[in-house]
């Protein structure tokens, strides 16, 4: 069954979107280099992407998330970008709807697909990472403040190889700790949502208490 959470993200991203206008659009986002109008391309191929991934796998068949690879993901990313916000926006929903009523067909998550050579559940929590984390990327409201602690602890999770090499990094929410890795121990304390953040490559939203490691690149 697909997670409520996983549903409630899109929503959240296109409730977020639906002030946007054409000069919010072309503004920096939260992502070096990129606009908002980038991180809505993005989402929109992103969706209609990983629909065909679900809908191939529910036909039996396996196809690659895009045709022609990184290189033609990042120019449909660069070429959607400018499009005006009603058409991003447009793109946004009805992409992100088609993905979440392919999903609601799934039968077997257990279904093999071509995104890391994994499964249909894999599928859905790639979505739910790629929604709450691209719509902080928005640079609007929500922040990641917002994410919950459930998120939270599932992208800790996902994120472990970017632990740098030869050290135990112990992240120390308080109420929560999160460690990982092998060495002399290295603590970084602070919320557990700025944790994440920093972990995911993103700014927290308040300052952490430790020395930061060099992370390793995103798996």
């Amino acid at each position: 069954m697909l997670k409520p959470e996983v549903r409630a993200a899109a929503d959240r991203l296109n409730a977020v979107l639906a002030g946007v206008d054409d000069d919010t659009a072309r503004a920096a986002s939260g992502l070096p280099g990129w606009s908002r109008g980038h991180v809505m391309a993005h989402l929109a191929n992103f969706s209609d992407a990983m629909t065909r991934q679900v809908e191939e796998a529910l036909a039996g068949r396996l196809v690659e998330m895009y045709d022609g690879g990184r290189p033609a993901r990042d120019a449909a990313i660069e070429a959607d970008s400018g499009k005006s916000a009603q058409e991003l926006k447009d793109h946004v929903a009805v992409a992100t709807g088609n993905l979440i009523a392919a999903w609601e067909k799934v039968d077997d998550w257990t279904r093999p697909v071509t995104y890391r050579d994994s499964d249909l559940t894999a599928t859905a929590y790639c979505g739910w990472r790629e929604l709450e984390i691209h719509t902080i990327d928005l640079a609007l409201e929500p922040t990641s403040d917002d994410w919950s602690e459930e998120f939270c602890l599932h992208l800790l999770d996902f994120l472990r190889p970017r632990t740098p090499e030869g050290i135990k990094l112990v992240l120390d929410a308080g109420d929560a700790k999160w460690e990982n890795g092998d060495g002399p121990t290295q603590v970084v304390e602070g919320k557990l949502t700025d944790l994440t953040a920093w972990l995911a490559g993103r700014e927290p939203r308040q300052a952490l208490v430790g020395d930061l490691p060099e992370l390793q690149p995103w798996p």
